[in-house]
């Protein structure tokens, strides 16, 4: 099996055997996203299954996952963790892993019960760090073992049925740290969206957004038709902008919570995962990570994480933040970049995560 650069990972990293889950059977994403025409689940395969994939997200990126003791009395959902994992070895598509703290706030439907309270800390800390306590990050690859899935929304997510069921739990294993991320692939917004405004559906999901549901893409020759969401924020409804193509065709980004800098302006490029929101059949968006210069992660030789950007974006600065959190502290790095720049990770940052931002003249 060939990661990329055309790295050879070894078999035994995906071998069940010796990681929790194995007596389940295995199941690969194109297998779990399969849909049928009118964009429902046609998955058939059994409710507990192990899958794995490559982490292409980072904890905090979609969601604050710390604990939020407003969130009982408040009604509010609270705390909600949700990570991507995208498919190795051949296997097309990306699966969402996603919890919350207090699910009896999501609808009447949820039986009283299913909050977690204080307890929702150490229970998101059990998915969040491995065996050895070290925090799961960006280009990790790790098996998951799911007890129970739940098709919402065009996709289906691993899950807890939105129950505090100890039976209902999912577990994440690494199998190898700092694999690096997979290559975002070219997207145009034409292969996403018709001339009139409508998006393109595929239930073999040979083409159109299903094709790249769950993964890792790139998308140039965007512009903004507005700037409302840009703006860092924790509200996941408040971080939608709207943007188009040179040809006037409409498509959605999501931000991070994260800052990314000032709105671009003019065409630019944007990086992230092509997710699926509020529809079957559309309501494909990008959930963005990076604007303008793609960071290239992967494994280092010393058994770290490189980072790479290319010398064609001036005017950005490589910054790095040791935890992320509700309000993160990035420091820039002094990593001027010239031809290519490679980044080492430092003895005793194992957990650092990188950016690229717009500087502000």
């Amino acid at each position: 099996m060939r990661g990329r650069h055309g790295a050879r990972w070894p078999l035994f990293w995906l071998a069940a055997a010796g990681f929790a889950g194995a007596q389940l059977p295995v199941v690969t994403h194109s297998e779990l996203q399969a849909v049928h025409a009118d964009g429902t689940s046609s998955y058939t395969g059994p409710t507990g299954f192990v899958i794995r994939g490559i982490l292409v997200t980072d904890a905090d990126e979609m969601f604050d996952t710390a604990y939020d003791p407003e969130a009982t009395n408040g009604g509010s959902v609270g705390a909600v963790y949700q990570m991507f994992i995208q498919g190795v070895e051949g296997d097309r598509g990306g699966t969402a892993l996603y919890m919350a703290q207090n699910y009896e706030a999501i609808g009447p439907w949820v039986p009283v019960g299913n909050d977690y309270g204080p307890a929702w800390t150490p229970e998101v800390r059990r998915v969040l760090q491995d065996a050895d306590g070290r925090v799961f990050r960006k280009g990790d690859l790790v098996e998951v073992t799911a007890r129970i899935s739940l098709f919402y929304s065009g996709k289906r997510n691993i899950n807890e049925n939105h129950r505090t069921a100890t039976n209902n739990n999912f577990d994440v294993s690494l199998l190898k740290p700092n694999v690096g991320l997979p290559q975002a692939e070219v997207v145009a917004v034409s292969d996403l969206v018709r001339e009139d405004g409508t998006q393109i559906f595929d239930a073999t999901r040979a083409f159109g957004g299903e094709h790249w549901q769950g993964m890792r893409v790139r998308i140039d020759g965007l512009r903004l038709i507005s700037t409302n969401g840009w703006c860092p924020t924790n509200e996941w409804a408040a971080r939608q902008c709207r943007v188009e193509d040179a040809d006037g065709r409409p498509f959605v980004l999501r931000l991070p919570r994260v800052d990314l800098g000032p709105p671009p302006v003019g065409f630019f490029t944007a990086v992230g995962i092509l997710n699926q929101e509020g529809g079957q059949t559309n309501g494909y968006e990008l959930f963005v990570q990076e604007i303008g210069p793609m960071l290239d992660l992967r494994a280092g030789a010393s058994g770290g994480m490189e980072l790479s950007f290319p010398l064609d974006y001036e005017g950005y600065v490589l910054e790095a933040c040791d935890e992320l959190s509700a309000s993160p502290e990035w420091k820039q790095l002094d990593a001027t970049p010239v031809l290519r720049v490679v980044v080492e990770d430092e003895d005793g940052r194992p957990t650092r995560s990188y950016r690229l931002k717009r500087k502000i003249d």
